[in-house]
């Protein structure tokens, strides 16, 4: 599974809320997992969004491993990195809302798996309250500050069409 890139109108679009009597349907665990499979293949990535596989619905994974405390604190070896990876389990969030950002704001480092090879420093909320479903149709609420809070925001953009170049206040290249 390739990961679409900028330029791909797919990524501009609003994305379509999965109908509530699909979100534990067939097709929809089907798309988990394909969005698992393309994330597990990318050393750097820690979330995606359906539109970044080429599907305009309403769907983002996060890696369980961004809900550590310690994640990224540590230097990992690209071998650490492949056997993390192999093994990574994702949180699932079918037709997220997001319903509270804290006024706080911090600017933060960003990369994205649609953007190959560019960072930027993006003013997102500390915190964030999200609303969605689970792969079991359950509906939860979660808060979530740091990273997490972070990728949230970045990923519910994604179902948006709002790319992380578009709120990046500078740019790099590596």
């Amino acid at each position: 599974m390739t990961i679409v890139q900028i330029g791909n109108k797919i990524l501009r679009r609003n994305s379509e809320d999965v109908p509530a009597d699909k979100i534990k349907s067939k097709e929809t665990r089907e798309l988990i997992t394909r969005m698992s499979d393309a994330l597990r293949k990318e050393p750097q990535g820690i979330g995606l969004a359906a539109p970044q596989i080429g599907v305009s619905k309403s769907v983002f994974i996060v890696s369980e491993y961004v809900f550590k405390p310690s994640a990224f604190t540590q230097k990992e070896s690209a071998e650490d990195i492949k056997k993390r990876k192999a093994e990574e389990k994702y949180a699932v969030f079918i037709n997220p809302k997001i319903t509270k950002l804290s006024r706080k704001k911090g600017l933060l480092s960003e990369g994205c798996l649609s953007v190959a090879g560019s960072f930027g420093k993006v003013r997102r909320s500390t915190n964030v309250t999200v609303e969605a479903f689970d792969e079991k149709g359950v509906k939860f609420k979660r808060g979530a500050g740091g990273l997490l809070a972070q990728v949230i925001q970045h990923e519910f953009d994604h179902l948006n069409g709002v790319i992380f170049v578009d709120r990046a206040e500078k740019m790099d290249k590596i």
